[in-house]
């Protein structure tokens, strides 16, 4: 009996070391075969990413085009609003454009040879009284020094002269003006309110355009917290959008295998779903600072426990991925080429 209770203690004895045995040397061919250049997992996580959506102008909500739920892609009209008041506005700012412009032409252009025709023809009709009050004058004056006419005519006949020839010097300088167009302060006036127009339009059309709600990437709606006919702000949200394009893996990597990973690196992605076939995807950023750590560590003990934040671009063309899934991040080794390539 104590033979055989010794025989049943051997064989478990003999058992339990060949455990140990295979166990140490799974160990150490892993660890030999990671530090050779293994595949690399990471652990990591699909990156939520969110957008809160809403108008650049304030007004009044006329139509809601998706709802939660929904995917959505990049220009899609999501909402708009009432457009009547920003098309008001913009009417009114095009009118006064125009007739900017036309006074602008009209100065640059200079005045019409049919009114510099016109005040030339004042100038001779002006000429010509202007002589005929020259010779009134002349027979007063004449009348006058013979003590033939009275005192009374010959001062209506100096003042008709002088006021012949007054009427004859403006219509002169008139007429130089009409021939000498509009002065260039005038037309620089002018051209600076037809620029203010010119922006004011700008502005006017580009908020009828903020008027209508526009997705900025492929993504779904997460939620939508306003109704059609609400008044709503500017930058107030309307939509929570989250995006789907490009699908970022948010993983981190060791101190200790920093040297393993550069960017650009093949990755392959798997997801705990069973039968869905893993993802491709590739390297898009290495976090150059550590992170839960400290940044100055002196035992190689601390060193080891420092983590990078790597960012992985994802291709997942059926849409399987979720935001805030877990997923494990497949790096094969790296090949002399691809070395040779990131130098």
């Amino acid at each position: 009996m104590a033979a055989r209770a010794f025989s049943q203690r051997r064989w478990m004895f003999l058992g339990l070391l060949v455990i140990a045995l295979g166990g140490g040397w799974w160990w150490w061919l892993w660890s030999h075969g990671h530090e050779a250049g293994g595949p690399l997992v990471l652990q990591g996580n699909v990156e939520v990413r969110q957008v809160n959506l809403g108008f650049k102008v304030a007004g009044r909500i006329k139509q809601l085009n998706v709802d939660e739920g929904d995917f959505v892609s990049e220009g899609q009209v999501l909402a708009s609003l009432d457009k009547v008041y920003f098309e008001d506005s913009l009417n009114q700012v095009r009118a006064q454009r125009e007739q900017s412009a036309a006074n602008l032409a009209k100065m640059v252009a200079g005045n019409r040879p049919d009114e510099i025709a016109q005040a030339e023809s004042l100038v001779a009709e002006r000429e010509a009284i202007a002589l005929n009050a020259k010779t009134t004058f002349d027979r007063s004056q004449q009348l006058w020094n013979n003590g033939a006419g009275s005192r009374k005519a010959y001062d209506d006949a100096i003042a008709a002269h002088l006021q012949a020839q007054a009427q004859l010097d403006s219509g002169r300088v008139a007429l130089q003006l009409m021939k000498s167009g509009f002065r260039k302060e005038d037309i620089d006036l002018a051209r600076s309110q037809l620029a203010e127009r010119d922006v004011l339009l700008q502005i006017t059309s580009r908020q009828l355009a903020d008027a209508e709600l526009k997705a900025p990437g492929p993504g779904m709606v997460l939620s939508r917290v306003r109704e059609v006919g609400s008044i709503i702000n500017a930058g107030e949200t309307l939509y929570v959008l989250t995006l789907t394009n490009p699908i970022w893996v948010r993983a981190y990597v060791s101190e200790v295998d920093l040297g393993r990973i550069r960017p650009g690196q093949d990755v392959e992605i798997l997801i705990d779903t069973p039968d869905v076939r893993p993802r491709r995807g590739h390297v898009g950023f290495i976090s150059p600072t550590a992170e839960f750590t400290p940044k100055t560590v002196e035992t190689r003990e601390l060193r080891t426990a420092l983590v990078y934040r790597v960012r992985i671009v994802a291709e997942d063309p059926d849409g399987v991925l979720r935001q805030g899934m877990p997923v494990s991040a497949t790096l094969q080794p790296l090949t002399k080429s691809v070395e040779v390539q990131q130098r």
